[in-house]
């Protein structure tokens, strides 16, 4: 059986305690309590009316000392990051310095995306556009980057007016309990912004909580569908879903072949495959085929897997925990039992710990392709006789997150863009590279139409239309007695 790798761990009963693994060596980096979800909701209530009548100016410039706090922060940050996912050092800095940028973008996309604003009628008096918070957010994270994630979410919702609970993947709750520390020392209140350490139980009990007016959440998409199921009946919550992908990078025409194989691994085993937007599926012309896979190949045989402080550094780490990798050893073996081809085996290379090699495996022959998200660095070759086809294969899937092509022509890429069913279209660029200041999200079984990065906005507060003058006036010229 195919199986997947869900982003957030799935139980019926709630925990006690929680303790964090670092996957690189097993050793254990935090332990902590789990939170009470009715005392968080209730403190949060309390606090969110008194946060909102705080001027916007004021606002912003707390979420601005919160940016200067993470700087402050940055090299411990990093470090802790590194440890708890069991990313490279490299790429937890950049992390680190993607959430600090988040700061900026989401001052900038609030300005935009709620802007006041107001149209004067003469004796009609002003029409008006002004937002409103919706009071209290629940932001519910993934451990694939568990300090940048949470902070494009919690800071629109702050600037807004929102009270926020951020309740972490319980795989990183050590990260998490370090970004709020570095709110609470920006001087945003305590019972504003608070952390609720719990597992998937948690989670969902947060996010159906009648005292609960939004939720945030970023995870798998069984997960998401569950919740959203499960909100349903709730239509006044506002629930924005950031979920995973099937996501294709299609190759076409180029001689560049160097950098189509850099691209693709870039797009397919950056963060060990644990990003929502990795490539999962290479789709190139079958003239290019042999270049193609033999450089990506020799390329994936060159990377170095290994621990964050190794030096060398490594290019990709662990995957999360054993069972992910189990998991997605279980899946090359269905797809390898199933018509698959291997081109490059995935292998345990220190079996007690979930270091896994970059596998390259084709399934062109497969009769049935499996449109799942194999959260890891498994990347699945489809080889393509022409365009159409290419467009075909890439659109095979129920989800519609992010898509990639590499070389072709602008004419190709018009077409691509025109007909890929996705809310990330890159050209020559990796399926993941997207701006901070774009809006990133998904259709199908990757979101619900509710973008986040610059957008996020959007979900944390909701519009007010009025019609104001300042003295009453009005009269009934028509149907009345004489």
């Amino acid at each position: 059986m195919l199986t997947t790798t869900p982003r957030i761990e799935a139980s019926s009963h709630a925990i006690a305690e929680l303790v964090s693994i670092e996957p690189a060596t097993g050793m254990e980096v935090w332990r902590g309590l789990c939170g009470d979800v009715d005392d968080t909701v209730a403190r949060a209530r309390r606090a969110w009316a008194g946060w909102a009548a705080q001027p916007l100016s004021t606002r912003i410039e707390l979420v601005r000392r919160f940016a200067n706090e993470l700087r402050k922060d940055a090299e411990p940050l990093a470090l802790l990051v590194a440890r708890e996912t069991g990313k490279p050092l490299w790429d937890a800095r950049g992390e680190i310095d993607g959430a600090v940028a988040r700061v900026e973008v989401a001052v900038r996309g609030y300005a935009e995306r709620t802007a006041q604003r107001r149209l004067d009628s003469a004796l009609q008096g002003t029409a008006a556009l002004r937002h409103k918070p919706h009071g209290v957010m629940a932001i519910i994270t993934s451990f694939d980057l568990p300090a940048e994630g949470p902070v494009r979410q919690i800071v629109p919702a702050l600037i807004a007016g929102n009270a926020v609970i951020l309740k972490p993947s319980p795989r990183t709750p050590a990260t998490a309990e370090a970004v709020i520390r570095c709110i609470h020392r920006a001087g945003i209140p305590a019972s504003v912004a608070q952390l609720l350490i719990g597992d998937a139980t948690h989670g969902r009990d947060l996010a159906a909580h009648d005292g609960v007016d939004g939720v945030l959440f970023s995870g798998s998409s069984q997960v998401g569908l569950a919740l959203n199921r499960r909100l349903a009946a709730q239509p006044g919550k506002v629930v924005a879903l950031e979920l995973g992908g099937n996501s294709p990078i299609v190759v076409w025409d180029t001689p560049k072949i160097s950098d189509v194989a850099a691209l693709v691994v870039q797009s397919a085993f950056t963060g060990a495959g644990q990003r929502a937007a990795a490539a999962r599926r290479l789709i190139v012309r079958d003239t290019m085929y042999d270049a193609v896979v033999g450089e990506v190949q020799r390329l994936c045989d060159n990377l170095i897997v290994g621990a964050p402080l190794d030096d060398p550094a490594p290019f990709m780490g662990p995957v999360i925990d054993n069972d992910a990798a189990d998991g997605l050893t279980e899946s090359f073996v269905y797809l390898l039992s199933h018509g698959g081809r291997a081109i490059r085996h995935l292998l345990r290379p220190r079996g007690e710990l979930p270091f896994l090699s970059p596998a390259l495996i084709d399934v062109t022959g497969m009769a049935d392709r499996p449109d799942v998200e194999l959260f890891g660095p498994i990347l699945q070759i489809v080889r393509v006789g022409d365009f159409d086809e290419a467009l075909a294969v890439a659109n095979a899937t129920r989800f519609g997150l992010a898509a990639a092509l590499v070389g072709g022509t602008p004419q190709d890429y018009n077409r691509f863009w025109a007909q890929l069913r996705a809310g990330v279209v890159n050209w020559n660029r990796p399926t993941h590279g997207v701006s901070p200041a774009s809006p990133m999200g998904g259709l199908g079984l990757s979101g619900n139409h509710r973008p986040g990065g610059f957008y996020t906005a959007d979900h944390c507060a909701y519009p007010v239309s009025s019609a104001e003058i300042d003295q009453p006036r009005a009269s009934i010229g028509i149907g009345l007695k004489p």
